[in-house]
């Protein structure tokens, strides 16, 4: 086990570790802007770089090699019932230098002016493709499956892609399909051996196919001189899968990552709590499209840690952290409560005295915690040894980001697992991570403190009510991890960067007591109601969300009618027994399509509006009650899990329709609007 100097670095640095939790973030002297900045700066000026020479990912990498050349870079399992295998540094490097060398020789340049697809899910062959690209200064541009076909296509396009590398012959003939309309692409090097439906439609397209394989082989025969990047250089373009229209292609530099990543070893350091070492173990199952596993691996990576892959089915997940034992585990708040679930569920249902003995220890460890102690082998800790094990035992990092999550999780999280927890914030445009929490800060109601790479401020949003000096307004950064821009779209940049170089990231937030942000709207998705009150429907949905009945919700208003409405998925675990009271019987689908049920959920979700101060015109007056979730995969969440509002709209325009007359014709909304704002 070797350390990969996270703490000495720190010390290096200057940054501050012993750190006032009551003074998280300070305002800059002589700025008429509220610009703050993260008490952790010696001096209030943010820094870029941690480690020494690393001015790219390809230095991030390259730092890992000279910690553990020999030792275990990437995992996988070969098969679903077998132990991971693994492949060293020193391997992994000499595949992405074969397999750039070979792209150059078939005649594909190095430089940052090459744009190289890659169309796959998690695997060893991902990272060898970025590793080979960041090698050589090629720009990596991911495709994936949620975008669909028309998307992949408008990418392929807009970037002029003429190499794309697929991981399965279905991804490469879902290229195919498309092939007539994206006549830049020209060869695809597949990974899987090609069948020969594929060879056939690959060769009637006029597209070459390439064995991955072939291009190592002809790499290794032909070693090509590094083109190592700079800090300035495009290192990927990131597609953010909008809620409506094309996606934008943001723009990031190998500094804009290397510069998110600062900021989290900044964290680490705080107290001197987390060094990384070499035998640390990292579960890659979170889309290396986008930038939160990206920026993850980058930092596994610059310390010479381990990364494990699942083997690309969510059911397995569970059975491949039980083998790979991760020691970090990186997730989001949707995998947060499905395991809380699965946890507190099973429990109920093992009888009074288990629920009771778990219960009484979470409470024990929670109290602890609160007092400042951080025991992780005490008594209480002991009795939690079975939940532990459903994370492999050894986990000592955890990190959530992307979406809100409940406090309670949170507290479970930190308890039940025994290890050191933070939230973060950020934005695919910010490089991943804005602001993250103190390990030992367990208070409520925000998303950290400011990271050490940028100058935050809140500006002004009056149409919401929201005002800078009174500390609330949108979230603002500038520093070096600030994006490029979104590619061959000024005018969506001019929209995002102003002209003095600050991101508006379109969220709300609010500067706690101890100087860390919360989140608590979001500026883009408001509409104005007939009666000209602004609404903020992510704000009530995630108040909403807090009935135990609501598994998930979408709010929806109109400029033309003067009460809300929802779209309501009810929690499939509790819904039946609420059945069970109402003596109303039936599967669970049965259970939504019934009125007594659904006044029930309505009831339940206006006592929780009510209680969190939502005025009257911010409640919803009628719901639909629906069975199936919102999903990936039925096109109503984007892969980060946000909600595609104008997809929500047109798939329920017949319930929503139908409300609206129901409305209408029973005067629900005779009260439309609270005149004490």
């Amino acid at each position: 086990m070797t350390s990969s100097g996270v703490l000495e670095q720190h010390r290096k640095l200057g940054l501050r570790k012993n750190v006032d939790f009551q003074c998280q973030s300070v305002e800059l002297e002589g700025t008429s802007e509220h610009v703050r900045v993260s008490t952790l700066l010696p001096d209030g000026k943010p820094i870029s770089r941690f480690f020494e020479g690393v001015e790219s990912l390809h230095d991030c990498f390259m730092r890992g090699l000279k910690l553990s050349a020999k030792n275990p870079c990437l995992g996988w399992r070969p098969k679903p019932d077998a132990p991971y295998s693994w492949t060293t540094y020193e391997e992994v490097y000499l595949q992405a230098r074969n397999f750039g060398s070979g792209l150059i020789k078939s005649g594909t340049p190095a430089g940052n002016s090459t744009f190289i697809g890659i169309y796959s899910q998690n695997r060893v062959e991902w990272v060898v493709t970025e590793q080979a690209c960041n090698m050589y200064s090629m720009v990596i541009v991911p495709l994936y499956d949620t975008l669909g076909p028309d998307v992949c296509q408008y990418i392929v396009n807009q970037v002029e892609l003429t190499l794309v590398v697929c991981d399965t012959t279905a991804r490469a003939q879902l290229l195919l399909d498309k092939a007539a309309d994206m006549p830049g692409l020209k060869k695809i090097v597949l990974v899987e051996e090609a069948t020969d439906s594929v060879v056939a439609k690959a060769a009637e397209c006029q597209i070459e196919i390439v064995r991955f394989g072939d291009v190592l082989e002809l790499g290794a025969n032909n070693p090509q001189e590094k083109v190592p990047p700079s800090w300035e250089d495009l290192s990927t373009l990131c597609y953010t899968s909008g809620t409506t229209g094309n996606p934008k292609g943001a723009m990031l530099s190998h500094g804009n990552i290397v510069s998110s990543v600062s900021g989290m070893f900044a964290v680490a350091g705080v107290k001197n709590l987390l060094e990384l070492y070499t035998d640390d173990v990292h579960i890659s199952y979170l889309p290396l499209a986008h930038v939160y596993e990206r920026f993850t691996q980058a930092c596994v990576f610059a310390c010479g840690a381990r990364l494990g892959f699942y083997q690309g089915d969510p059911k397995k997940l569970v059975s491949d952290i039980a083998v790979l034992k991760p020691t970090l585990f990186v997730c989001v708040p949707r995998v947060m409560n499905k395991i809380y679930d699965k946890v507190t569920n099973g429990i109920a249902q093992k009888g009074w005295l288990t629920n009771f003995i778990f219960r009484t220890a979470l409470r024990k460890k929670i109290k602890e915690m609160e007092s400042g102690k951080f025991v992780n082998d005490g008594m209480w800790d002991r009795l939690m040894k079975k939940v532990r094990n459903l994370l492999g035992g050894r986990v000592r990092f955890i990190t959530t980001a992307a979406a809100p999550v409940s406090h309670d999780v949170k507290m479970f999280f930190r308890c039940a697992f025994g290890a050191l927890f933070t939230e973060g914030y950020g934005q695919t445009e910010n490089g991943g991570m804005a602001t993250s929490s103190y390990f030992r800060d367990i208070s409520p109601g925000h998303v950290g403190s400011p990271s050490v790479n940028f100058l935050f401020k809140l500006v002004d949003v009056p149409e919401m009510d929201y005002y800078a000096d009174k500390d609330q307004g949108e979230i603002c950064l500038k520093g070096s991890g600030v994006f490029k821009g979104y590619f061959k779209d000024p005018e969506k940049t001019a929209e995002a960067i102003d002209a003095e170089g600050w991101l508006h990231t379109g969220d709300i937030g609010q500067w706690m007591p101890s100087g860390q942000l919360k989140i608590i709207d979001r500026k883009k998705h408001i509409f104005k109601m007939a009666q000209g009150e602004y609404i903020a429907p992510e704000k009530i949905e995630n108040i909403y969300i807090r009935s135990e009945y609501v598994a998930q919700c979408f709010v929806h208003g109109d400029g033309l009618q003067s009460s809300l409405i929802a779209i309501v998925v009810p929690d499939e675990e509790v819904l039946p027994k609420l059945g069970k009271t109402k003596g109303i019987p039936g599967d669970f689908k049965q259970l939504c399509a019934n009125e007594t049920i659904k006044k029930a959920i309505l009831d339940s979700m206006q006592k929780v509006g009510k209680e969190a101060k939502l005025l009257s015109f911010e409640q919803v007056k009628d719901i639909y009650v629906e069975s199936e979730l919102f999903s990936i995969e039925n096109n109503l969440l984007t892969p980060t899990f946000k909600s595609k509002r104008p997809v929500l709209r047109k798939h329920y325009a017949v319930q929503i329709e139908a409300m609206y007359k129901q409305a209408q014709f029973s005067r629900m909304d005779s009260v439309p609007y609270d005149t004490q704002k």
